[in-house]
């Protein structure tokens, strides 16, 4: 696992001297990225998104870094145009689903080293101050909408009987938040929880085959190629930590009708399905 150094008084220094944004080099759901002088980046969110959930993030992020694992710095919150914005270190490399698109011959490689980066995750007990992954999943569930109430309890039971553990667990894990470079870092910690790992496990499963029956997968060879991957992770990771297989599969309709809570029209259908 990587150690990412970084000062304090960078950070600092940066926001003092008042760096000028021009054109953003990625843009998202929730923020555009610009380059904020050497080596850093600033995530400047869209007006909608409130100063809290900004400091929610900084906060996540700090104690994720402090955890030791393969994570940017971050720097400061800050506001720039009036929007708010946090620095984190520039980190260079590429998605591994970008690389994996230009060279599918890397999918053994790459599957193989997804599933070591989640077991490595999942292996960190130290305790930082993060949310609860029980606690989370039950808002979720409870604010689905598109989620039938005889659904909702069954789940909710199920829920409630799985066991818990402490593992540090990323809550969004898959290719476009892996970046490969001269080093390999995990990004956008946002949904970082304390849990059980076999629930952020189901929840990967879930956002791979979700992304297999949605509209940006259109070709039945792309989505062999997507099933492929993931049956050489989902084995990659129960060689690294065996047992729980079956344990998994209870948590697989428990982290999909927690995704019907995001309000993904296209899916909506498919999640109910899955969970029923």
């Amino acid at each position: 696992v990587y150690s990412i150094l970084f000062s304090v008084q960078n950070f600092k220094d940066f926001h003092m001297n008042g760096f000028q944004i021009d054109r953003p080099i990625a843009s998202g759901r929730t923020a555009e990225i610009y380059a904020w002088g050497d080596g850093y980046i600033l995530k400047l969110f869209y007006d909608w998104m409130s100063r809290d959930s900004v400091e929610y993030e900084a906060r996540i992020a700090r104690a994720v870094y402090d955890s030791g694992l393969p994570v940017p710095a971050v720097g400061e919150v800050l506001q720039v145009n009036g929007r708010n914005g946090l620095v984190y270190q520039r980190i260079e490399g590429v998605t591994m689903l970008a690389l994996l698109a230009k060279n599918p011959a890397r999918v053994v490689a790459d599957a193989r080293q997804m599933a070591q980066l989640h077991a490595e995750m999942h292996n960190n007990r130290k305790q930082i101050d993060i949310p609860d992954q029980r606690s989370r999943l039950r808002s979720k569930i409870t604010n689905a909408a598109g989620l039938p109430d005889p659904l909702r309890k069954k789940v909710t039971v199920i829920l409630d009987n799985l066991p818990d553990d402490t593992s540090l667990c990323h809550g969004d894990f898959h290719r476009l938040n892996i970046l490969i470079g001269n080093q390999t870092v995990i990004i956008d910690w946002n949904d970082a929880t304390r849990g059980n790992p076999l629930g952020d496990l189901a929840r990967t499963t879930v956002l791979i085959q979700g992304a297999v029956h949605s509209s940006q997968i259109a070709q039945p060879p792309q989505k062999a190629f997507i099933r492929l991957f993931h049956a050489i992770y989902l084995r990659r990771y129960f060689n690294l930590r065996p047992g729980g297989e079956k344990e998994y599969r209870f948590w697989l309709p428990v982290v999909a009708a927690a995704r019907l809570s995001e309000n993904i029209t296209e899916l909506e259908d498919w999640l109910v399905e899955f969970v029923r």
